[in-house]
């Protein structure tokens, strides 16, 4: 057994997560029924991280701001800047390539069983009432806006604790990283699990009806990991951003693709961030928040759907209402994981900018359920491996 282990550690999670990868779309596309059972092996990894996820944050966050020595810096304005500042130019990004390749729908007649927001109000709402949700309930339901809230006023209440129970509070925060650690190490059987039932289940005939929509989302999420995002962090540390830029996407990126899963993916951020050598105090704080509110990902989807339902009815779409539908994508994204089905039912409010009315604006969000496969994939990737990408262009390590 010991050298079982000893050379999974020498191989390293990085090719080991790509060998699962291959080997699962082989057994997803020769042996179909294979790759049902072995989605068990993938619900069970992505099950135990988000189960982790929440108890995760709430620990680190707790031990960083109650052990958070006066005078020390933390880095997370600049970071937040960064979040906000990336979603908006993601937008603008999509709303460019919409007009550059302008893609007409066959719209659908499926039915979506959630309720979309009704309003851009309702979106904030929400995102300010699950601040103040019970804690507990919080942990429960992976409400990492109410996780973040209450581990920091409890965190600041814990400064006047003493050493011994501080030291208890770190020593629990340390614990619960290292059952992240060995979760994590499971990373490619869970990924073997993920792709064999994706292939088998889904294939990929249905998805090349909508060739032309997903090569514009993908297009522009890849345009922002490899040239927005790219000049970002350039401007910000003054040096080549690409190392770390590759290292976010792969080392995160990677995984949040075939988890689907934002909140499941924290834990690996956060490992990821400890790698890096990262000042705990601000990513215990940035990577959970990133996880709720850097969503670059989202704003594309919102824009490039809802301007495709828009070239499809005819609609005119002039350089005004298209800027003003990068802000109400950027702000509404922020607010997607406080939504069920998260940026595709914002898609209704955003096409209600331009009268499109709900009932067909809700065909445009079933199109989105039928290419979630690769869209959400794409997204999550895309917003997961930016969290630990702009955290890290603040951090002194890389920062100038």
């Amino acid at each position: 057994m010991n050298s079982i282990v000893t050379l999974y550690q020498r191989i390293g999670l990085v090719p080991l997560i790509i060998f699962g990868l291959v080997l699962g779309v082989l057994i997803g596309w020769l042996a179909p029924a294979a790759g049902i059972a072995l989605g068990l092996l993938g619900t069970l990894f992505v099950g135990a991280l988000k189960a982790v996820a929440p108890i995760l944050v709430f620990a680190l966050v707790i031990a960083a701001v109650s052990s958070h020595r006066q005078g020390s810096e933390v880095y997370v304005k600049p970071v937040l800047i960064m979040y906000i500042f990336g979603t908006f130019l993601a937008a603008l990004t999509a709303v460019t390539a919409s007009f550059l390749f302008p893609t007409e729908l066959v719209l659908v007649n499926s039915t979506v069983e959630q309720i979309p927001p009704a309003n851009l109000k309702e979106v904030l709402t929400t995102l300010l009432m699950n601040l103040v949700a019970n804690p507990v309930n919080a942990i429960a339901n992976a409400n990492y806006m109410g996780i973040l809230a209450w581990a920091l006023v409890i965190g600041f209440a814990l400064r006047q604790a003493s050493d011994h129970t501080r030291g208890m509070v770190s020593d629990f925060a340390e614990a619960i990283s290292q059952v992240v650690k060995w979760v994590i190490a499971f990373a490619p059987l869970g990924i073997l699990g993920l792709v064999a039932n994706t292939v088998a289940e889904t294939g990929f005939e249905a998805l090349f009806g909508y060739a032309r929509i997903l090569a514009v989302l993908v297009g522009c999420m890849l345009f922002i990991a490899l040239v927005v995002n790219p000049i970002i962090v350039a401007v910000k540390t003054g040096k080549n951003p690409y190392p770390l830029v590759f290292t976010c996407l792969r080392e995160s990126g990677i995984t949040a693709f075939f988890t689907r899963s934002s909140a499941a993916n924290i834990p690996v951020n956060m490992n990821l961030a400890s790698k890096l050598g990262l000042h705990e105090d601000t990513y215990s704080v940035t990577l959970p928040l990133g996880a709720t509110i850097n969503m670059a990902g989202a704003a594309i989807t919102i824009n490039v759907l809802t301007l495709a339902a828009a070239h499809t009815l005819g609609i005119e779409v002039t350089f005004a209402s298209a800027l003003l539908l990068s802000i109400v994508a950027t702000i509404s994204a922020c607010g997607a994981s406080g939504v069920a089905g998260g940026s595709l039912l914002l898609i209704p409010l955003a096409c209600s900018l331009f009268s499109i009315p709900n009932d067909l604006a809700m065909q445009v969000v079933a199109i989105g359920f039928i290419i979630g496969v690769v869209q959400d994939s794409a997204e999550t990737a895309l917003n997961s491996s930016t969290d630990v990408l702009f955290t890290a262009a603040a951090d002194p390590k890389y920062a100038r």
